[in-house]
């Protein structure tokens, strides 16, 4: 059964009608009315492709966490061959909200990396809603100094709400391993690729986001803070998160123009969620694009493009 967000009920309404069309065309208790269906299937389609052109930051920030939006392990089964998880940091333990490992992508071998927020009540505690403790970066550190040493890509596929703020994880050094992912980025002498597929918060994000070439789904949303985070800080009213989401400017447009991101992977009517094959199929396009662009570059070569490419952030327009 579809998932309706709440923006989306005029399509809904359509939608709904259609099907009772279409149960009836089923049971054969109508005739001639084919034509009805189509036309009201186009009238569907078209007030989908409108609303969904002319989304506000706080409705993309709704379709980015939609429930039925594919996720890292998605991507893993779609897009990558011969995955074999890795596990551990070897300091403490293993952290389930960033997974990863060693994978072969349309036939190059790659290390993958990325963020889990899971798609049923069991596997989102599995993978704590994707909000990975310190364990996590240093599993991160791990496979990018393992790609690095075996002259692999790096793919970080990241949606995350941020970092795990628990008392465990500033315990165990967060900021510390949050700066050690981010840093192991930006020493890599191979090429590294991030995809923002749904949520990309804060540090939690950046860790494995600082990368060569920067990529974000259309109606994906990237920030320092939440839109939540943002209203309880300024007015002290998480109500007035679609304010804050108005003002942050966290969509692919914005960031674009901003030159933070690379590219935006344009995505199916109505949101990742509604075919996901197709979505994935095009973020895994923009992916080998990328890496095609950055061939043939060394490794002071790549390192100093990536580095630039950073501190040119909010120099210019």
């Amino acid at each position: 059964m579809r998932s309706y967000l709440d923006f989306e009920k005029p399509v809904a309404e359509l939608e709904a009608k259609l099907e009772e069309l279409r149960t009836v065309a089923a049971q054969g208790g109508a005739v001639a009315i084919g034509d009805d269906i189509a036309r009201l299937e186009g009238k569907a389609q078209d007030a989908l492709v409108h609303l969904y052109a002319n989304l506000t930051p706080w409705q993309k920030a709704q379709v980015a966490r939609h429930p039925l939006r594919p996720h890292f392990s998605d991507y893993a089964g779609a897009l990558f061959e011969e995955y074999e998880p890795l596990a551990g940091d070897r300091k403490f333990g293993d952290d389930n909200a960033i997974l990863g490992g060693l994978a072969r992508f349309r036939g190059r071998p790659v290390c993958l990396i990325g963020q889990e927020k899971g798609n049923t009540t069991e596997t989102r505690i599995k993978h704590n809603f994707g909000m990975a403790r310190p364990e996590g970066y240093r599993k991160a550190v791990r496979l990018m100094e393992l790609a690095d040493r075996f002259a692999l890509p790096v793919i970080s596929l990241v949606d995350t709400a941020g970092a795990f703020p628990g008392l465990d994880a500033e315990e165990r050094g967060q900021a510390e391993a949050i700066a050690r992912s981010t840093d192991a980025c930006l020493s890599l002498s191979v090429p590294n690729v991030a995809v923002i597929i749904g949520e990309g918060g804060s540090g939690g994000a950046i860790a494995i986001a600082t990368a060569n070439r920067v990529l974000m789904l259309e109606h994906s949303i990237y920030s320092v803070i939440s839109p939540e985070g943002a209203a309880s800080i300024l007015w002290r009213d998480t109500a007035k998160a679609q304010e804050a989401a108005m003002n942050m400017k966290i969509t692919a447009q914005d960031l674009a123009r901003f030159h933070v991101i690379d590219t935006i992977v344009p995505e199916p009517p109505g949101g990742a969620h509604r075919d996901p094959a197709l979505a994935m199929t095009r973020a895994g396009d923009a992916i080998e694009a990328a890496l095609l662009d950055l061939e043939g570059l060394d490794g002071p070569s790549l390192r100093k493009a990536r580095r630039e490419k950073f501190l040119a952030i909010g120099r210019t327009l």
